[in-house]
């Protein structure tokens, strides 16, 4: 008797060791709401830029000063309690590659993989460049990590549901990089390290 018992308990927590991971493969396996994108540009002969992110969607929600907070977001249980800046997209860093060195609003940064964060406001947003690339958004951002930090001036747009990331002002050696989502575009001028 004691021995069918012991048999049925190792047959049972075998089974639920075994249904663990295929219930974890499962959740990775769902459809996120807010899907991933990338873009990539060149510029000059062999200068390629890559922006990957996820595009959350507007679905009647007011965007700016209220989902995406003016300022830092107030720290919360994920971020240890210190503010943060905006992760600029959903889920995972929104990050931005180069393969060779660049100027960003006439500012140098070295080839590399950065997170992009946001400090957004009603005029001035503040476009962070950071050092830290694989962080899961920017619960974690640290100033002390921050490669580059330029000011910009978003531009009213048409409404576009999904965020969205692309390219303006092509020229052959510069280009004008955006976040457009909702009715607002914040530029930022990339151009080739001469």
């Amino acid at each position: 008797m004691k021995r069918i018992s012991l048999t049925c308990v190792l047959v049972l927590g075998l089974v639920v060791i075994l249904a663990l991971p295929s219930a974890s493969f499962a959740q990775r396996g769902q459809v996120r709401p807010s899907l991933a994108a990338s873009i990539t540009q060149r510029l000059g002969a062999d200068t390629d830029i890559i922006i990957k992110y996820s595009r959350p969607g507007v679905k009647g929600r007011k965007i700016w000063g209220e989902l995406v907070p003016y300022g830092m977001a107030p720290g919360n249980q994920y971020s240890m309690n210190k503010p943060f800046p905006w992760r600029a997209g959903a889920n995972e860093n929104t990050t931005i590659e180069f393969n060779k060195d660049i100027l960003i609003e006439g500012n140098k940064l070295a080839a590399g993989k950065y997170a992009i964060h946001m400090i957004p406001s009603e005029k001035d947003w503040t476009i962070i460049f950071s050092k830290n690339s694989a962080a899961w958004g920017s619960f974690s951002y640290s100033q002390e990590e921050d490669a580059l930090r330029v000011s910009v001036t978003p531009v009213k747009a048409p409404h576009e549901e999904w965020l969205t990331y692309g390219f303006d002002d092509l020229t052959g050696t510069s280009a004008t990089a955006y976040l457009h989502w909702e009715q607002l575009k914040i530029p930022f001028k990339i151009k080739l390290a001469q």
